[in-house]
């Protein structure tokens, strides 16, 4: 049960900052104020890194990971496509982040009382996915 839980958290975390990386990239390029794009690029690359090392941990299980849902990716895709076509300022984008971030947030939670048997390590990683996100949250309440 440990080796099963363990597997599908990394999972769900692989999925979280697959999700996280991928709203980033979509947005920064329309970000303004300098503060704003360093934190994001910042937020990006640590995501990246935890991104690394859930695969690492994942490939001594022999397992491939898991991508975002493909329905949660294309609604998340098309609320900010919508938005940012009626206002594509930093305050929006800093609405958009927040949401994500508190959306994943939630789900990690829900992941990691979901699977109270995986190990520690993969907790671990879990709850430093958890912290980016809700660190990125405060970071950026300044924009909205």
């Amino acid at each position: 049960m440990i080796e099963q839980d363990t597997v599908k958290l990394l999972r769900e975390c692989d999925a979280g900052v697959k999700m996280g990386v991928d709203s980033i990239s979509e947005v920064s390029s329309n970000v303004r104020s300098q503060e704003f794009q360093n934190r994001l690029s910042v937020c990006k690359e640590e995501h990246e890194k935890l991104g690394d090392e859930i695969r690492s941990l994942l490939d001594e299980y022999g397992d491939d990971g898991k991508d975002p849902n493909p329905m949660a990716k294309s609604m998340s895709w098309m609320k900010t496509e919508m938005k940012m076509m009626m206002d594509a300022s930093d305050k929006t984008i800093a609405d958009l982040m927040t949401d994500g971030c508190n959306m994943g947030v939630k789900s990690l939670n829900r992941y990691l009382n979901q699977y109270e048997a995986a190990d520690e390590v993969s907790k671990d990683i879990a709850k430093r996915l958890i912290n980016l996100e809700e660190q990125l949250a405060i970071d950026i309440r300044k924009f909205l």
